[in-house]
């Protein structure tokens, strides 16, 4: 191989790793909320002194994108000019995927507002605890885990349900992970992360099954002859727990009328929605919450939302840096060794600076961009609020609009909330599975799910509907769902069978 081939691999391998990192802090940025944005833009600016903000809104697109300055003056070489033409097409692409987006039969009006004032904003923070989510995350930093294993757990605690539940397969964890996130971890691997996560607070997060969350509740307490029976009853008699069969509970462990009364008592205690005692419900009662995005909704119908960026500041490359670097590089004849290693260091930190200016954007345009997607695609949610009007999407709807990849997607809605005239929710609320019914119509689960609870709220309580009765109701409202499937929904609801609802 030739020196010149040699070298040009060289540079071919560079710009792959520069533009793999550069990628790498796009998509950090990209799924941190507001607040840990502000928190991480603090952070860089303490660390790399060519970095700075700026008062100026309309600072040269230099620094704005990582570009060639206006004059032209630029010497790196082959390996910089690749770069930023690099970042040109990946910012252009997402430009026009912003202008053209949504122009097909389904568009519908959505405005993007621009920035919101700190005016404003500086008051929307709700609450003085932190929210469910963020509980545990908080317990996570407290505990030893590989890099994988706290990827794999955060994703484990953005799939709890509002009970605290995992309702979802290790099987499709296993999957979504390997496609969504590039982990490549077996669902064994997956498991012995879960175990971790149901060591937290309150005992029973992070459970399959009701089962399994009142057996993690009786594991934590201390040992006893109470305790033995009360694991024993949920693990070999649930079905006649669940059924109320205590006189076939009470004959197979030979209690007394004492004794059952006692464990009666004490299984009551067992939480069944442990998340919920933590404090947060979608939609309501949401706690110590900086909305990423705030989402207005006009008398006449008209929606306009904006990114809420009052905290993050204006960057920009330090001018003295870049004043630096340039003279720096019209000399280089004449430089001695200091100097040359004054000039790698400066342009070391001002390309940093340029790379950090240009991700932040790029999570600016891409949460734009996201988040009008899902305002056409759940348009009618925002103009009523009702959760019924919530039709099915997925990450795939999502990424189809956009042009975006599944796995940027999946970023943005992690840990995002977004402030509405109907209450906080947040970005995951509004991705739900369809049905599809014979005729091929798609309903979205969410919605069957809304009114299955609406028409139990309204039964008769001496009388509750079986699920076959259920289903039947569900028909004549317009909601051709089995029995089997009524079930499945009424679990998930955290909804006990009729003859527990007496």
């Amino acid at each position: 191989m030739s020196q010149n081939q040699i070298q040009e691999l060289k540079q071919e391998q560079k710009l792959q790793q520069s533009i793999s990192a550069q990628q790498l802090l796009q998509a950090q940025l990209i799924e941190l909320p507001v607040t840990q944005l502000v928190e991480r833009i603090e952070t860089e600016m303490h660390d790399n002194p060519a970095l700075e903000t700026s008062t100026d809104e309309d600072w040269p697109s230099y620094y704005a994108s990582g570009t060639a300055s206006d004059g032209g003056d630029s010497d790196g070489g082959p390996d910089d000019y690749e770069q930023q033409r690099e970042q040109e097409e990946r910012s252009d692409a997402l430009d026009a995927a912003l202008e053209g987006i949504g122009r097909d039969d389904e568009d519908l009006p959505v405005y993007h507002g621009g920035m919101s004032s700190a005016e404003e904003r500086e008051e929307m923070v709700y609450g003085d605890t932190l929210s469910f989510y963020d509980q545990l995350r908080e317990q996570m930093s407290e505990i030893q885990l590989t890099e994988q294993e706290r990827e794999v757990m955060e994703y484990l605690i953005g799939s709890l349900d509002d009970d605290g539940l995992l309702r979802k397969d290790l099987e499709s964890i296993c999957d979504e992970l390997a496609i969504y996130h590039n982990i490549d971890i077996s669902v064994a691997g997956i498991e012995t992360v879960l175990k971790k996560l149901q060591e937290f607070d309150p005992a029973g997060i992070g459970a399959r099954s009701l089962q399994e969350c009142l057996l993690l509740q009786i594991e934590r307490r201390d040992d006893s002859r109470v305790k033995d029976l009360m694991r024993q009853i949920i693990q070999d008699f649930f079905d006649e727990f669940t059924k109320k069969h205590w006189n076939r509970i009470s004959a197979a462990l030979g209690l007394d009328a004492t004794q059952t009364e006692l464990l009666q008592k004490e299984l009551r205690r067992l939480n069944p929605k442990p998340g919920a005692s933590m404090g947060e419900a979608v939609g309501r009662s949401m706690q110590q919450i900086t909305p990423d995005f705030i989402v207005e909704t006009q008398d006449d119908g008209t929606i306009t939302f904006s990114l809420s960026n009052s905290d993050v500041p204006q960057l920009q490359v330090s001018q003295s840096f870049a004043d630096l670097l340039k003279d720096y590089q019209q000399n280089k004849e004449g430089l001695s060794r200091q100097m040359k290693e004054a000039l790698l260091y400066t342009k070391q930190k001002v390309d940093a600076a340029q790379s950090f200016i240009e991700a932040v954007q790029t999570r600016r345009r891409t949460l734009t961009l996201t988040m009008r997607a899902i305002i056409q695609l759940q348009h009618r949610f925002f103009e009523d609020g009702d959760e019924a009007s919530l039709r099915p999407m997925i990450l795939k709807d999502v990424a189809a609009k956009t042009g975006l990849d599944l796995s940027t997607i999946s970023r943005v809605s992690n840990s995002k909330y977004v402030l509405t005239r109907w209450g906080m929710f947040p970005l995951k609320y509004f991705f739900s599975d369809g049905f599809v019914t014979e005729s091929g119509e798609a309903l979205s689960t969410r919605e069957i799910k809304s009114i299955l609870r609406e028409i139990i709220e309204a039964e008769d309580k001496r009388h509750p509907l079986s699920d076959d009765a259920l289903s039947e109701a569900l028909k004549q409202r317009g909601y051709p769902v089995a029995r089997r499937t009524v079930a499945k929904y009424r679990d998930q609801l955290g909804i006990p069978v009729a003859r527990l609802r007496k």
